[in-house]
């Protein structure tokens, strides 16, 4: 990069960062500004502007507000305080938004449930939240219904959007209660300390923790957000992502919430109508996970692909390898990755479109965003401490583990951490380069250039040995991904009988006229002889979570043994390097060390 380059990229950075600060200036513990006060704001400001479109539906600013009054003004009505837990089970639509944001309003701390759970995952996220009251979205009755046996207590169930056996009519007990303003007085006592959501994990290891929200916490990611696309009135922000998880309910909402603008939002996304929406809806903004990118590049030509208003793409997961052809195909003038978790007090975000990076923090800056990588030992899944017993930082470009560090009273780096304590305790690390500091844990290995510029690698459990050397599921999963014919890769590790540490596995969604021979003599030359997947399954698609994370720890429970996995299997010969079809025999060859791998 030419210094006119380098000025250009410090000038995009100093100026967000700038606005970021500029936001999160009046946001601190003691502080009572919330998300309530902002939408109040334009309320009053810009009654008539529209706020959300969803469907044929715009709902004004006005409406949002008098909606949230509503809810929050029922809420009272149940004899419910601050500190007092609401579950929501809601499909996205506008009273979802309503509906939290008035809870709010009267302190009390709303518990996002994910829609797509049922049974037991589901019963376990509702035992968590511990709430007397439960809304139900209309259409998610029977998903209730799996889960309502095994719940600890009964919540007074609230069903909105038509009747059902045994439940409350919101919808009845909203109409009756006024709509009028509410004003900043009502929650007086209310601090952006205290709690405001309870935001689910994704359950890619397990069951679902909640995660604790305060409105600190959310004004802050809420802000960094803003501070990065710069929204004004005029921009509208498209969210196809669940409202329940933070970056469809949290992040997407900060642009336009707090600079005044309209969310987009639909039931779920579609890639053959994306390109119509876009059209029809004239975002300015578009909210991805990276999985979205991949979906709409293998779409058929759109005519409307490169006629379109968007300015922005902002969002996490975007691989590497499909970054240049996303953008070039849609000419979306600016990517903004960025990295972030619900709870965690990580975040960044690549401010100039840096293509493949995840983030990035300068030096000059790293004093504010207090946020290291130390080395990891991937055999025993900690970080690595030296003599004095401390971690040791990584050097550019080195791999590590990213860790935050912990300081309550800094938007930036508070932790509010999970109902239940000792997962909270799980996630920090003690002790880090002096004695009683406290870290956050990401779980995640990054690397870091020399300017500033973060990389992700892998999830520290994805990450596994092989013939004595590291993995990185990503890295393995980009490098196919790549390959003619392969449309997904999901990469793990896989035990084997005799062997030391695991071997490389991957579950791929290819096309019938995919070459094997050709994809191993690819591989040959691309990645070195251990990072090589030793076994391949072609499955019909990709298991991912609601919000398109790859599910990887069922596939490494499956493992490879042909009895018990109907996908075609294949394994790589150690001597020809080519793959083979994998049946009962030769998995018998392979527990018994006759097959050398």
């Amino acid at each position: 990069m030419g210094v006119g380059g380098a000025i250009q990229r410090e000038a995009i950075y100093i100026a967000a960062i700038a606005r970021t600060l500029a936001l999160t200036r009046p946001v601190r513990p003691d502080a009572t500004i919330t998300v309530a006060d902002w939408i109040e704001r334009w309320a009053k400001d810009r009654p008539a502007s529209p706020a959300i479109l969803h469907q044929d539906r715009i709902v004004t600013y006005s409406e949002l507000d008098r909606g949230a009054n509503r809810y929050a003004r029922w809420a009272a009505s149940q004899g419910l305080r601050k500190g007092d837990v609401v579950t929501l089970l809601m499909e996205n639509c506008p009273e979802y938004l309503m509906a939290w944001i008035g809870l709010t309003k009267q302190g009390c701390i709303a518990a996002l449930v994910n829609t797509h759970l049922a049974g037991q995952p589901l019963s376990h996220s509702i035992n968590l939240a511990g709430a007397k009251h439960l809304i139900l979205g209309g259409g998610l009755a029977e998903k209730y219904a799996t889960a309502a046996r095994a719940l600890e207590t009964q919540p007074t169930l609230w069903m909105t959007g038509g009747p059902a056996l045994g439940a409350e009519d919101l919808d009845a007990a909203l109409a009756v209660q006024s709509d009028a303003w509410m004003g900043h007085e009502t929650r007086a006592d209310l601090k952006c300390r205290d709690k405001a959501l309870y935001i689910y994990t994704s359950g890619t290891t397990g069951l679902p923790k909640a995660a604790n929200i305060s409105h600190m916490r959310l004004l802050y990611i809420m802000s960094a957000f803003q501070g990065a696309v710069n929204a004004g009135r005029d921009d509208r922000m498209y969210d196809v992502l669940p409202l329940y998880h933070s970056a469809g309910g949290i992040c997407a909402l900060g642009p336009v919430f707090l600079g005044g603008g309209s969310l987009i939002i639909r039931d779920k996304f579609s890639a053959t109508e994306f390109w119509d929406d876009c059209r029809r809806y004239k975002p300015t903004v578009f909210q991805y996970i990276g999985e979205l990118c991949r979906y709409l590049l293998n779409t058929p030509p759109h005519s409307h692909e490169r006629d379109h208003s968007l300015r922005i793409a902002i969002g996490n997961g975007l691989r590497p390898e499909i970054w240049p052809r996303f953008q070039e195909r849609f000419r979306i003038p600016r990517i903004m990755e960025f990295y972030g978790a619900t709870e965690g007090n990580v975040g960044m975000i690549n401010y100039d479109g840096h293509v493949g990076a995840i983030g990035r923090v300068p030096r000059y800056i790293s004093s504010i965003l207090k946020i290291r990588l130390v080395r990891y030992d991937v055999e025993h899944q900690m970080p690595v401490r030296g003599p004095d017993g401390c971690c040791i930082e990584t050097a550019d470009n080195e791999v590590g583990e990213a860790i935050g560090r912990i300081d309550p009273n800094d938007p930036r780096g508070r932790f509010d951490g999970y109902t239940k304590k000792e997962d909270t305790e799980k996630k920090i690390l003690r002790d880090v380069f002096k004695k009683v500091d406290a870290w956050f844990r990401t779980g995640d290995l990054m690397r870091r250039d020399a300017h500033g510029y973060f990389y992700f690698v892998d999830r520290t459990g994805d990450t596994f040995r092989w013939k004595g050397e590291n993995v990185a599921t990503s890295e393995v999963a980009e490098t196919l991904s790549v390959f003619p014919g392969i449309k997904e890769a999901n990469v793990y590790g896989v035990e084997v009988p005799g062997d030391e540490g695991k071997a490389g596995m991957a579950s791929l969604v290819a096309e019938k006229s995919l070459d094997l021979g050709a994809l191993a003599r690819y591989l040959e030359r691309n990645l070195p002889s251990y990072a090589r997947p030793v076994f391949l399954r072609f499955s019909p698609e990709i298991e991912v979570t609601s919000t398109f994370k790859q599910r990887k720890v069922e596939l490494q429970k499956e493992g490879y043994d042909p009895a018990n996995i109907a996908d075609p299997l294949f394994v790589r010969e150690a001597a020809s390097g080519r793959y083979v079809k994998l049946d009962a025999v030769a998995h018998e060859a392979i527990a018994r060390g006759a097959m050398k791998l």
